[in-house]
């Protein structure tokens, strides 16, 4: 069964890789399939009531930080593991297999396997420690409060990218160089700095 806050995501991504492979079947067409896992960078969402965690978190730590806050609270126990991938790096990703050969790209079509290659870091970070980082790129040097009584969402999302690093692509942004990157980002785009 599909962890209910992240269900509409996944059938979402199921169904596409699904259309891809019917299309190939019935056209002879070689569409493939990015899956990349959680995305941040410029242009994110920083809403507190529709955006993602990384982003969510970001805005939280800046406004506790200028309220001079001497606690910060985030959902969940902070258990939870997720991989985060800068966008520039999946905009890198999707150019590099536009412009692979067809013969680089061959042994991803098959009759027993769908056509999809994940795109993500290969690096898993807790949102307990995801939220320490924040803090510090932020400059927030009060506590975490963690709220249990919030959602996790689901236990770990995680992609294996060995498919995409035998092909000859790897993430080059590293998540603190990410996070500095999104912090700019949101302070440009929505706040005055601290």
């Amino acid at each position: 069964m599909l962890e209910s806050s992240n269900r509409p995501y996944a059938v979402a991504k199921i169904a596409g890789v699904e259309m891809c492979w019917a299309y190939n079947r019935q056209y002879g067409t070689r569409d493939l399939a990015v899956m990349p896992n959680n995305l941040y960078g410029p242009g994110d969402n920083y809403d507190l009531a529709t955006s993602h965690v990384l982003p969510a978190l970001i805005r939280k730590a800046h406004e506790a930080k200028c309220a001079g806050a001497a606690d910060l609270e985030v959902w969940g126990t902070g258990t939870p593991r997720r991989e985060f991938l800068y966008s520039d790096d999946l905009a890198d990703a999707c150019m590099f297999l536009l412009t692979c050969s067809p013969d680089v790209l061959a042994g991803l079509f098959s009759e027993d396997h769908a056509p999809l290659i994940n795109i993500g870091s290969g690096e898993e970070v807790s949102i307990r420690d995801l939220a320490d980082q924040v803090r510090g790129v932020v400059g927030f040097t009060g506590k975490l409060e963690w709220d249990a009584s919030k959602p996790d969402g689901t236990p770990r999302k995680w992609v294996d990218v060995e498919r995409l690093r035998a092909l000859g692509w790897s993430a080059t942004t590293p998540l603190a160089e990410g996070l500095s990157l999104a912090y700019q980002d949101f302070l440009e785009r929505y706040q005055k700095p601290a």
